[in-house]
């Protein structure tokens, strides 16, 4: 990403102070000062905020709270994302971190938090930022309330921004209309493979139009997925039966359609049943490419399955001895665990719900449920069953991650 980017406009006044991060809460006599009150038969903003809020993350050592509510104020407006129906500023609140660096942006619709979710990578005083939904957005509650993606006609150019953020829509905006249809999803890479690899080892069904791995825009590194089409459409559904349900290692690989469009033969979104032997293909040689690109990449002899889960498969994962639990005291730090988990976790399905326990304060030693724990809550089993079988044994930290389920009902009741 080229270095471009904008500057707050130095008239811009403070925000107001009132949306502490994740596990804070809010302080008595605080509230949602800079809110509208909500119009008859709409949502409460109390009720939708957590669909209004952003993580803001690698913040310049220039940021200040002033300042970053008038950059995001003045970028969405840049782009075109400001709904034109509303008068003022996008943004309501921002609570700022100085010594972590961070900050929550509170925005007044939904529509314009997920337009500056577009903005992530940009350069603010020559540092791109992250930007992220919060720990406590819920995407099943956040579903009616407006579009969960940025809008694919933002004019992110205008900003610096000259490719759309990993999973936005506008990456499905550049594919051109006939090729929507039959643009896949691959998932489950492991995360050492390089673009050149994993083009390879699709293009063992026929050459690609256009292949696309999607890398973290602060490192560089795979995030495990990304999306292609082939020159030939005819072997789409054939390279889904071939590649879906391939084990890579200790991985698992997802390939179906990008759209989510209903086919004739299965339902929507969902790749077909791998197959043992298809037409023109060979499953063995497919498995020994993949074990071969493994090597290639150092990951040498591909590990053995995970263990069997001590619990029954449910919608809920925990995953133990990831941090520290003196790690979960700092509220930068904690922010960061949160954010960290969410987007590891997010890799294997549609994350409902994150849960960390924190201590208690020092003096108060009064047992934490949980603690040390980070809880999971998927939108499907299966989706949950995938990130166990995948983290299970996996190092994080240089920590070996323990992964299984827990009941639903026991998640909703903190009965950790």
């Amino acid at each position: 990403m080229p270095g471009g980017g904008i500057g707050a406009p130095p008239s811009a006044a403070p925000a107001d102070v009132t949306a502490p991060p994740p596990g804070m809460g809010v302080p008595p006599g605080m509230g949602l000062r800079g809110a509208p009150p909500a119009p008859p038969g709409v949502a409460a903003p109390q009720a939708t905020r957590h669909a209004r809020r952003l993580y803001i993350g690698s913040l310049p050592p220039s940021a200040t709270e002033a300042a970053t509510t008038g950059f995001f104020n003045q970028a969405l407006r840049a782009v075109g994302g400001v709904a034109a129906d509303q008068p003022g500023e996008p943004v309501l609140n921002t609570y700022f971190n100085a010594e972590k660096r961070f900050a929550f942006v509170e925005f007044r619709t939904v529509e314009e938090t997920s337009n500056a979710l577009g903005l992530d990578g940009v350069m603010m005083d020559a540092q791109p930022i992250r930007v992220r939904r919060p720990n406590d957005y819920n995407a099943v509650a956040a579903a009616p309330l407006g579009p969960a993606l940025p809008s694919p006609s933002l004019n992110l150019a205008a900003v610096g921004v000259t490719a759309p953020a990993p999973g936005a829509a506008t990456a499905a905006a550049s594919v051109p209309p006939e090729d929507q249809a039959n643009r896949l999803f691959i998932g489950g890479l492991p995360y050492f493979l390089t673009e050149p690899m994993v083009k390879e080892l699709v293009e063992a069904f026929g050459p690609t139009k256009s292949f696309k791995l999607v890398v973290d825009p602060d490192t560089g590194n795979s995030k495990g997925y990304g999306f292609f089409v082939y020159e030939d459409q005819s072997v789409t559904d054939v390279a889904c039966q071939g590649l879906h349900g391939m084990k890579m290692g200790d991985k698992t690989l997802t390939v179906k359609r990008a759209t989510g469009e209903k086919r004739d033969t299965g339902t929507p979104g969902a790749a077909p049943p791998p197959a043992a032997a298809l037409p023109g293909t060979d499953a063995a040689a497919l498995q020994a490419a993949a074990a071969a690109h493994l090597a290639a990449a150092g990951g040498g002899a591909p590990p053995p399955p995970a263990a069997a889960a001590s619990n029954p498969p449910s919608h809920v994962v925990y995953l133990s001895d990831m941090f520290e639990i003196d790690e979960l005291r700092d509220d930068g730090e904690f922010a960061d665990i949160e954010e960290d988990v969410r987007d590891e976790c997010g890799k294997f399905g549609s994350v409902v719900e994150v849960a960390i326990p924190r201590p208690r304060p020092p003096g108060d030693e009064t047992p934490v449920a949980g603690l040390g724990k980070a809880f999971v809550r998927y939108e499907t089993v299966a989706g949950a069953t995938a990130a166990r079988d995948a983290l299970h044994g996996r190092k994080f930290g240089g920590k070996v991650v323990n992964a299984d389920f827990i009941d639903v009902d026991a998640f909703e009741r903190r009965a950790f």
